[in-house]
Formats: structure tokens, sequence, C-alpha cells
């Protein structure tokens, strides 16, 4: 023990060296957001003042990718953004790092900041319900997607690095570590994930410091505060707000599906009291708007479930009038298989820590942190967490109701491939050697473990009793399936899709970063094409 002590302590007095230099050398403008912070739009709960109203862009779903994306529609446009949920602000256990995954805790059917949901793999997940969506209960850590990435999904890199920096300049800090976090981080670095690379917001092999929604005074940034960017003079943000199903314009011609607008429902209000809001129709109909879904990886195919987009033979089981036939609905669904080992012996009142450090071993298959969670309001737990990147086993997604409110049936079919479950246990092994390193059993105090799981049997089974979730998932409207590369619904005119539930695969350590982007990126996009459309449109109409 005495050999392990000064080993760890001479490490440790390198390590602080190192990481002060390091430290030194960084752009510290990520300390805190740069841009000023300014005011949120007009915000109302109030479903009869939105009710009959129409709007450039409707967009559903003040979550991750939704708040940035109507941010930037206002810059030109009238836009009305509908959440479910209500405000973050106020609300400790959203904003207050002390309290980091207490709102996972305290859950209800109906009003509850995360609202919870079990996968027919008998997986309990959740999802975000308040505007800023699952960026306002998730660990906040912010990392970039890798340039592969980028270059797969044929988006505009120069655009994408745009909206990346809008995005940090406004809510993206650089941590601080925590003792516990320099810890993890020397634990990555013994078990091999390598190199060491500091404090990056890129995506890289080895073992980084990634960036935090949270600030250096521990106050999270959730999307919302990308409202601030907003034009408070074109846009309207209704909380408490379901969405039903989607409106269709009828305009004569059988062989075209255009939108005309929203249904909504107060979220604890009667599904039979509905509300509508409409789309602006300009006299030139083909530059009008959309009806733009964020409402992530389960709310968006669930509403074009529910509006008659999807199976026929499903929509017909719960008598929805069908009106376009899209098998990818509700198909592709994915979620990172996670492994968790606590290398705490019992629960203890320690604070609660989200992660800050981040491993990406064995050319970006597997991801791992360390964090402290909590387990009730006095008692937490220190998991060190492992995903596996690249899931090849796919679900999918079904309607449990007609009530908007209630989670849809998603079943992720976990390890059901044999790669992914011979992947998770080569991922065991790894997650092995991180919780039982010597920085992690002296600073617990506790001896020294070899007792690793020799057998790949053992790991395999290992895997198939303890496999979570790493709150990741996506698919259900994927791009090439149900949407095209602009994100446009195929077969109907006036609907996109700009959330999680387009990825084939997640990017990155967590794709809370590129959510925040893509919402931007879209947005830029959408304004670019009627910037051109309006220019081509003039030159036509000229004499």
């Amino acid at each position: 023990m005495e050999a392990s002590k000064t080993w760890f302590q001479r490490t440790i007095g390198s390590h602080r060296l190192l990481k002060a230099f390091i430290f030194l050398l960084i752009d510290m403008s990520l300390c805190y957001p740069s841009e000023p912070q300014g005011e949120l739009p007009y915000v109302t709960s109030d479903v009869k003042e939105v009710g009959g109203k129409s709007f450039d862009y409707i967009v559903v779903g003040g979550g991750t990718a939704g708040c940035p994306l109507a941010a930037t529609l206002s810059e030109k446009f009238s836009v009305l953004l509908v959440e479910r949920g209500g405000s973050p602000y106020g609300n400790p256990l959203v904003l207050d790092k002390r309290f980091y995954g207490f709102s996972l805790i305290q859950t209800d059917e109906f009003s509850s900041v995360a609202q919870d949901f079990i996968s027919a793999d008998g997986v309990r997940n959740c999802r975000g319900r308040v505007l800023g969506g699952s960026s306002a209960i998730n660990g906040g850590f912010y990392s970039r997607a890798s340039k592969d990435f980028v270059n797969s999904v044929g988006w505009d890199e120069e655009l994408v690095k745009d909206a990346y920096a809008w995005v940090e300049s406004r809510i993206v800090s650089t941590p601080e570590l925590t003792p516990w976090q320099t810890v993890v981080e020397f634990a990555l670095l013994e078990a091999g994930i390598l190199p060491y690379n500091g404090f990056s917001l890129e995506h890289i092999e080895g073992t980084k410091i990634g960036g935090s929604i949270f600030d250096i005074w521990g106050t999270r940034h959730t999307s919302a505060d990308l409202l601030k960017a907003a034009n408070p003079k074109n846009i309207v943000v209704l909380l408490n707000a379901t969405v039903k199903s989607i409106i269709f314009h009828s305009n004569g011609n059988a062989s075209t599906t255009a939108v005309h607008g929203i249904r909504f429902i107060k979220s604890d209000g009667s599904t039979d009291q509905t509300y509508e809001a409409y789309l602006n129709q300009p006299k030139n109909s083909t530059s009008s708007g959309d009806v733009i879904l964020s409402a992530g990886a389960l709310g968006s195919p669930q509403i074009l479930l529910l509006s008659g987009i999807g199976p026929h033979k499903h929509l017909k089981n719960f008598n929805i009038p069908h009106v376009l036939s899209l098998k990818g609905v509700g198909k592709g669904m994915k979620d990172n298989p996670c492994i968790a080992v606590l290398v705490d012996t019992d629960p203890q009142s320690r604070q609660p820590e989200p992660p800050q450090v981040t491993g990406i071993a064995k050319d970006f298959k597997y991801i791992v942190e360390g964090g402290i969670i909590p387990t009730s309001f006095n008692a937490t737990r220190m998991p060190i967490a492992a995903k596996i990147a690249f899931p090849v086993s796919e679900g999918k997604l079904t309607l449990n109701s007609t009530d908007p409110r209630q989670n849809p049936s998603v079943k992720f079919n976990y390890l059901a491939e044999e790669k992914d479950l011979e992947d998770c246990a080569n991922m065991v092994s790894l997650l092995e050697r991180v919780a039982k390193s010597q920085s992690v059993t002296f600073y617990l105090g506790v001896k020294h473990q070899n007792n690793l799981m020799a057998s790949t049997d053992e790991q395999r089974k290992f895997c198939k009793e303890n496999v979570k979730t790493y709150f990741h998932y996506h698919g259900g409207c994927t791009v090439g399936s149900v949407v095209d590369d602009d994100y446009k619904v195929y077969g109907v005119k006036g609907l996109r899709v700009v959330d999680g539930s387009t990825f084939l695969e997640s990017p990155g350590t967590n794709p809370m970063a590129t959510l925040l982007m893509l919402g931007r990126y879209q947005g830029i996009k959408i304004l670019r094409e009627r910037e051109n459309f309006s220019s081509s449109f003039s030159t036509q109409q000229s004499p």
C-alpha cells in the first residue's frame, strides 16, 4: 500500500504541473459564455392565447435542437415554439450543479422535468420534459462529433464549425476538475486509454477533458438559454402544451400532402380539448414555411404516427386516419448499450458530480466516464460507466395510446447482434481495468483488486444481466428512410424533422453538442434556402 501511495503522490504531483501548463495554453474564453446573455423572448402557458394564430414556422419541442433552431429562424421569420414541459428557470434541480441527477429521481406522470420510461427490454430510461429538453437533465458533457461523422452525413464542414462556435460562445464552459474527476483521468490513462489530450472539444481518441454546460459557478446553461439570441419580435414560446397531431391542408390535389398547422392540448388538461395553430399561407405558396418536429427520438416518430404517417396496419389498430405510408417511422431505434460498475463499497452522502473527463478507446468504439450520481436525496454512488459507440442492434417504436402525453412503446434490442455482445465483453475488460486501477483504489482507500472476470463467457453473461442505457438513444425518423438530406419528410410538403431521431448512429461521446449544433445548422440552411428562393423568384418576375 505504501508503494502505491508513493506512486500515486508522485504521479499526482507531476500531473498537476502538466495540467497547470496545459490550462495556461487553453483559450480561456470558454471559462464562461462570452456573448451578452440578453433576455428570453415572450413565454406563455396560455393555450388560448396562441390558439388560432398563424406563424411562418412552428417548431414542436423546445429541447436540445429545438431551441437553437427556433432562435435562428426568428432572425427573419415569425416562429412558434411549442414545449410540452415548463420552464427550467428557478428550478434548482435543473440549474444547480450541486443537485445534478436529482431531477431523475423526482418524477411524476405529467409535470416533472424528466419523464420516466421503461423500454420493452426492461431497461429504465428517461426523456426531458422541460424547456431545454434533455440538456436540462443530463450530465452536461459537451463534445463535438467526429470529422468522420460530419463527412458521413454530408454536412457542410464550415457551417458545422460556425454552428458549433455559435453555441459554444453562449453556453459552453471549460470545467475545473474535482479531485474525483482527476482520479478518473488517471485511471483512464492507467488502463491504457492514450494519448492524454488535455482539454479538447474535439472527438479524438484517448483521454480528454471535455466542455461543460455548467459554468464556473456551477450553474447549468441549457439550450433554453440560446433563445436569448432570438429576435424577440418574431418568436412566441408556448409551454405546458403537448402537440396531439399535425393538420394537413386539402387543396384538391389528392397526390399532394401538405401541412397546414398543428393540434395541441394543455399538458395537464383533457385530450378532448384541442387547440390549433397554423402556418402562414403567403400568396406565393411555394415559399411557405414548415412545421418542424424537434420532439426527440421518442416524440417525433410518435407525433408522425399520431398524425397518420407511418405503417398503415399499425395505425389501423388505433383507428388513426391514414395519411401517408412511411414504413421507416419508428424503425431503426438504437440505444448505446452501457455497462457500469460501482467503485465505492456502499452509498455515501457525497456531493453529486457530472462527468468531466472521458476516455475514447479502441478505434472510437468505447466511451468511458465516471461521475457521482444520487440514488436518493441523501445518498450517492460512484460508477465508472462505458458505452458501445456504434451498436448494430436496433429496434422499433410503436404507439401505446393515442394520448400524446403517454410514452410510446420502444424496444432497442440491446446486444441482440453477436457483434454487440462481443464488443460488450471486450468493453467489460477495459472497464474493469479502469475501475480497479491503483488511482481509484488508493483514492477510495480500498485494497487493490486483481480479481478480473477471466473468461469471455463470464463477461458476456455480465453484459446480458447488467446492460443499461447511456441515455443516448436515437433513430425513428432516420435520414434516408423518413427524411431526406434537407430533413424534409418524404411525401409531405411543409414538414421536417430536426433532432436525434434522424441519426443513424450517436455522434461522439455525447450527442448533446451535435444536437445543439444541428438546430443552429439547419436553421441557417433554411434561412439560406428561403433567401435563394426569394432571389430566384424576384429574377423570374423582373421584366
